[in-house]
């Protein structure tokens, strides 16, 4: 299918901070109108506030995606205001640091619900509006996480696992109906997920320090930038930046070695722990 953004309907869960507020830059930019979905209603409006003044037609919902039923609102109200809806960015998302052993109940559930519950329902309200209409394009928000091992990172990492594997299925079944899936696996991003990340027995602060500065970080509007490349190319994973294509090539033609750097993050990550 051709991609076109101009006048097309968009909505981004997450779209107040980070890599989704850089996608909903990257979109208007594009002439596309946006529906910036966030938990944080007051940001969502702030953003969408700025780019009206720009002359963009954006506007703010307050959604948690883990409610089912209030993600069917908002793709029901997107296609009744605009009449179709041509992208969904399943962006929203959460992270929590630390060892298994350390990891509670809450960890579990919250992760699971945010990352994988939140694009399931995504994917569930849009997805079929989409095949009806014969067009659309559904992006997920993954990690590298979700394509190798993550050591200290292991439920966060089985859930990003999780929309990979959604993302790539879908794909293949999608393609009959004229929609397009492709999922978005970036690095260390210098975002407020990361920065606000939830660490479970261990020195957060020192932890958070310490990766930042151990860390290559991209910039979210280098992620967007990539991204948008990738959705106009349909490259399947979109793997971003080139530190984090380095380390999946690595996994993938030197697995000892990637088993190596896995292990020494894993030092890294451990050596903050709390729970000696």
């Amino acid at each position: 299918m051709g991609i076109v953004f101009k006048g097309a309907a968009a909505i981004v869960t997450g779209g107040a901070s980070g890599i989704g507020q850089s996608i909903v830059r990257a979109l208007a930019a594009r002439e596309a109108r946006v529906i910036i979905a966030d938990i944080d209603g007051e940001g969502a409006e702030a953003e969408a506030a700025a780019l009206r003044a720009k002359g963009c037609e954006a506007a703010a919902k307050t959604v948690d995606v883990t409610d089912a039923a209030a993600v069917e609102r908002l793709v029901a109200d997107v296609e009744k205001r605009w009449g179709r809806l041509d992208f969904l960015f399943n962006n929203a998302g959460i992270m929590y640091v630390g060892e298994l052993l350390d990891m509670g109940d809450d960890a579990w559930q919250r992760l699971i619900d945010v990352n994988l519950w939140g694009v399931a329902n995504g994917v569930r309200a849009a997805y079929p509006r989409m095949a009806r209409q014969g067009s659309g394009c559904i992006v997920n928000t993954g990690s590298i996480a979700g394509l190798g091992p993550a050591p200290g990172f292991a439920i966060y990492a089985a859930t990003k696992h999780a929309v990979v594997g959604l993302s790539q299925s879908l794909r293949a079944e999608a393609r009959q109906y004229g929609v397009q899936v492709n999922v978005l696996c970036p690095g260390f991003v210098n975002t407020p997920m990361v920065r606000n990340a939830s660490f479970a027995g261990m020195d957060g602060a020192a932890a958070a320090a310490a990766m930042r500065k151990r860390g290559a970080f991209a910039e979210p509007d280098q992620v967007a930038a990539d991204l948008m490349k990738g959705i106009e190319r349909d490259t399947p994973v979109i793997v971003t930046p080139a530190t984090a294509r380095l380390a999946m090539a690595i996994l993938r033609y030197a697995p000892v070695t990637g088993e190596l750097f896995a292990g020494r993050f894993m030092a890294a990550i451990r050596s903050f722990r709390s729970r000696k």
